[in-house]
């Protein structure tokens, strides 16, 4: 076993480090109370090759793995730990990822490289007003009529919407419908291509929404409709009924590089605590580290961030093994659990270090001037949902380890 990251992965985390200093952590208070990521600064990502790390060179990508992309991520939050600018970047590496694996290859080369440089975005489109976890229960329709999709529907929750109008390309989403009778059940959804805006014009059909978010405010989120909204087959991605399993394994992805982006957020509340406790005195200038009860729960939540961390990069070293180096000794399957884990821990290891956090600051966690609280609220969505919910995590780690059979609801 090896538990260091090789001198590549190192070099490349140092060269996020350098960017990340000098373009994001000087704007990243800015960025989030004006609930914007400025274009230039999504363009200068591009440029430095912070999106697409997982896709191939041809396309536009960096060629890299899975576990570079986690670090990437893990660095722009610690930078950003209100992590918007960290989720703009995780979103447009794993989703064009699962993307490039099942696409057209003319379709590949017309989005990708748009996206590697910043001008397009490209994110997921799942989640509707019943439930964002149930994907079987979704209720978006498309139906084939000769070469194109007519695709009716509503997809809410979604982030990106603001952005894909505002970016010169425009960009679109990773979206799955019903392809069938609208009934419940995961073999009848395909996944496709949904592009909305592209080379700056608008498509007809798409009637988008934005909602005001509390937390990780930079990124927008939103909802939209989709109203005889026709789409070439070209744009379909894989077989048609087999959009589910697609899915599946963007959310393998994206859920490494969620506990990731917290896991970064965290490690920036780690360090202000340190610097707090150290520097703070009470009761005849004793630091308030040198009381236990600070300490010790200091040392607990430490523990636990780098348990979440240990199990990210598992995650992400297994995801590597099979979705890049496609090693037989591994299944796709063996990947629910250690996923649903990473996904379950960091967050929640991530959110308990804001709230002892903010008690240690006392009264000052509760006013602006304390930033701690933008970390706190922009994590929160990761434990309230976002990329499956928590307790989805649990189901599937019980019905994996337990079996199927005997965690049935």
């Amino acid at each position: 076993m090896d538990f260091e990251f090789s001198e590549e992965e190192v070099r490349f985390r140092e060269s996020v480090q350098e960017f990340c200093k000098r373009y994001i952590e000087p704007r990243w208070v800015e960025i989030d109370e004006g609930g914007k990521i400025p274009l230039e600064l999504i363009k200068k990502m591009g440029e430095q090759g912070l999106f697409m790390i997982p896709v191939s060179e041809e396309y536009g990508g960096m060629g890299g793995t899975i576990t570079m992309a986690a670090i990437a991520i893990e660095e722009i939050a610690y930078h950003d730990p209100s992590v918007a600018v960290a989720v703009y970047a995780l979103l447009n590496n794993g989703w064009p990822f699962i993307m490039e694996k099942y696409s057209l290859e003319d379709v590949k080369r017309e989005i990708l490289p748009k996206v590697a440089r910043g001008e397009a975005f490209y994110g997921i489109a799942s989640t509707e007003s019943q439930g964002g976890s149930d994907v079987a229960g979704i209720k978006t329709l498309a139906i084939k009529k000769g070469d194109k999709w007519i695709i009716n529907g509503e997809k809410t929750y979604i982030s990106g919407v603001r952005e894909i109008q505002e970016l010169p390309q425009g960009g679109g989403y990773f979206l799955v419908a019903k392809t069938g009778k609208v009934e419940y059940g995961h073999r009848n959804i395909t996944a496709f291509n949904l592009i909305l805006k592209w080379d700056g014009k608008v498509r007809e059909g798409w009637k988008p929404t934005l909602f005001e978010e509390i937390g990780r405010r930079g990124i927008s989120t939103g909802a939209f409709t989709l109203e005889d909204f026709e789409l070439e087959d070209k744009y379909r991605i894989g077989e048609e009924n087999k959009g589910f399993y697609y899915l599946m394994e963007g959310f393998n992805v994206a859920r490494i590089l969620v506990a990731a982006a917290t896991i970064g957020s965290g490690r920036w509340a780690i360090d202000q605590a340190i610097e707090w406790i150290r520097n703070r005195r009470l009761f005849e200038g004793r630091p308030i580290s040198s009381f236990q009860g600070v300490s010790f729960r200091f040392s607990e939540l430490y523990g636990e961030l780098e348990a979440a961390k240990l199990l990210t990069y598992r995650a992400a070293w297994l995801a590597d093994k099979i979705y890049i180096e496609r090693d037989r000794k591994w299944r796709e399957q063996d990947l629910n659990v250690p996923v649903a884990l990473c996904k379950m821990k960091a967050p929640e290891a991530t959110g308990k270090i804001y709230e002892e956090l903010m008690k240690w600051y006392g009264a000052y966690a509760y006013t602006k001037d304390c930033n701690a609280f933008r970390g706190w609220i922009g994590t929160l969505s990761y434990l309230v949902g976002a990329e499956g919910a928590q307790n989805i995590m649990r189901i599937i780690i019980a019905r994996d380890i337990i079996g199927r059979e005997y965690v049935k609801g």
